[in-house]
């Protein structure tokens, strides 16, 4: 069976990353993994009152900094990383130049960026779980989970990021998306804390659509009410590929 011509894009990414594994290592798998030791064992010892809709700290908190860590990677990708394809390294426009077109190029760096999120979420999945954070078998539908919704925020950002002349807006999507989203999306504590007129944004996010799925699969309470984080995700992703496929062929036939 043929391969699907967008796949040769995704396989060019896989050699890159193969032979640059160690630049990367660290931010991806050791910096979460300390992290979640610091954050959930650590400062989880101070909270006065560790348990959290009947889960402990840390239970409660792996989750969502599994997801967070995949959603701030996914941002460092969508922007700088599709900058760099067409702009510094050019990998892009040289793909053009071959049968792909940008649609296959858009394509198969989204698959390259996926395989990238499953291995930071099961190295962090793994973690989480010899720390006691994930009491549940169905918690390894956390990682689909966290890599649906990391393609959100690469979907959406590698389309605002080909359509910029430069990065200089960047550090402040950073700041004024990102960082908001990873403090008030539920990961460190139930939304119900919040403000009633802040709840409703922090529930429009993409981010606490993955931390609601994700926590119910490493706790095994999975549910029918969960489908609609699911469609939630799949939506977002479906109009962030349109927007940035639509820029990815802007940009590259220019």
């Amino acid at each position: 069976m043929a391969v699907p011509i967008s796949l040769r894009f995704a396989e060019r990414e896989a050699i890159v990353m193969a032979k640059f594994w160690r630049g990367w290592a660290f931010s991806l798998f050791v910096m979460p993994v300390l992290f979640l030791g610091g954050i959930g064992l650590g400062l989880g010892d101070y909270v006065d009152d560790r348990t959290i809709g009947g889960l402990d700290y840390l239970t409660f908190v792996a989750p969502g900094m599994l997801a967070m860590a995949v959603f701030q990677n996914a941002a460092g990708d969508g922007l700088w990383g599709a900058m760099g394809g067409w702009k510094w390294m050019g990998h892009f426009n040289a793909a053009i130049a071959t049968p792909l077109q940008p649609t296959d190029v858009f394509t198969g760096w989204m698959v390259s960026r996926a395989a990238l999120m499953a291995c930071t979420a099961v190295t962090f999945l793994v973690a989480a779980a010899l720390l006691g954070g994930v009491p549940s078998l169905w918690g390894v539908l956390m990682v689909p989970a966290a890599v649906l919704g990391g393609l959100t925020i690469t979907a959406w950002f590698s389309g605002f990021s080909i359509g910029r002349e430069s990065d200089a807006s960047f550090p402040v999507m950073i700041r004024l998306v990102i960082l908001p989203m990873s403090f008030f999306s539920g990961t460190f504590f139930p939304l119900d804390q919040l403000p009633a007129g802040v709840k409703p944004l922090a529930m429009a996010t993409p981010l606490w659509h993955t931390v609601e799925l994700g926590r119910g699969a490493t706790t095994g309470t999975l549910g029918l009410g969960d489908l609609v984080h699911l469609g939630y995700l799949v939506a977002c992703v479906g109009l962030g590929s349109l927007y940035a496929s639509r820029g990815f062929n802007r940009r590259l036939t220019s």
